[in-house]
């Protein structure tokens, strides 16, 4: 079954339907929740790379319907970020959505999503929140209040069954378990690999700031990652975040941070235990601030 049986006989397979106004998205999917098909969300900002298209592949080998949304959302950038810079190109997006065999593109506009008078934020309190990218001298917790209001609004817009994020953003994904687990979100929260370039390098929409030499020295962050990894299996993980931090020198790079936190509640851990370990590392390289990160398992 897909959505094109459900709404619109004449939909051909391969198109993709764009829809700005959520209640329009709603009616559309209505049907198919009907007959009880299985919606597949992939939440995004658009410049979509592979990154992107893994989560759009794997939510149409698992779901009836798949919804992609396109939104840059400004609740989640900070001031100084780069929002007003952030690459955007919904032509190609959908083009590559509607390969990837997307149904759905939701793509609201801002006011649509953050009306006048809006002033409802879901949070989520604590350690998650206020460590690593939360860290009030980095992106501080708001980043993350950003996020959660607009992922909550989001599944209550799509209502989906299975929501697909990346494993690069791990204390996002962190973060919004957390919310659908305390709130009671009908919501599967599905967590797939990192795609990473030939060098290692994490694909982000971000990457495209990257000069050529800025592009060189970005691929010690998945080096110091590799680097901590084997170190600490061999050795210990100070020794794991020390070779990690030999990696980013000799590149050049100074992280913002470098840290080892327990992979699910982000508390500090000293050494590796029964419980996987999340090194993470962001670093300004060039125009760019990037983000990464290796989960060591027992």
């Amino acid at each position: 079954m897909n959505l094109a049986e459900l709404v619109d006989p004449t939909h051909a397979q391969g198109d993709v339907k764009l829809f700005r106004v959520k209640d329009e998205l709603r009616a559309a999917l209505a049907p198919a929740r009907r007959d009880g098909a299985t919606i597949g969300l992939v939440p995004t900002m658009g410049c979509l790379h592979e990154g992107h298209l893994s989560l759009l592949r794997a939510a149409r080998a698992e779901s009836d319907v798949v919804v992609m949304s396109l939104f840059v959302n400004p609740a989640q950038f900070g001031p100084g970020e780069d929002l007003d810079r952030y690459p955007r190109d919904e032509e190609r997006d959908l083009r590559l959505a509607a390969e990837a065999g997307v149904d759905i593109v939701y793509a609201p506009p801002v006011e649509a999503v953050y009306p006048d008078g809006f002033a409802t934020h879901v949070e989520v309190d604590g350690e998650l929140t206020g460590v690593l990218d939360g860290d009030p001298s980095r992106r501080g917790s708001g980043h993350f209040r950003g996020v959660t209001t607009v992922v909550t609004k989001l599944f209550n817009t799509v209502q989906p069954d299975v929501a697909y994020f990346g494993q690069k953003d791990a204390q996002q994904v962190a973060v919004i378990r957390r919310m659908v687990r305390d709130l009671d979100i009908p919501v599967r929260v599905e967590v797939l690999p990192t795609v990473r370039e030939a060098d290692g390098l994490a694909m982000s929409s971000r990457n495209a700031y990257l000069d050529p030499r800025a592009r060189g020295q970005a691929g010690a962050l998945s080096r110091a990652l590799r680097a901590a990894e084997e170190t600490a299996r061999a050795e210990d993980l100070d020794a794991g975040l020390r070779a990690a931090r030999a990696e980013l020198d000799a590149a050049d790079v100074e992280p913002e941070y470098l840290e080892a936190r327990d992979a699910e509640n982000l508390t500090e851990v000293a050494e590796l235990g029964d419980r996987p370990t999340l090194i993470a590392v962001a670093a300004h390289v060039g125009g760019a601030r990037l983000i990464d990160n290796v989960v060591i398992r027992p």
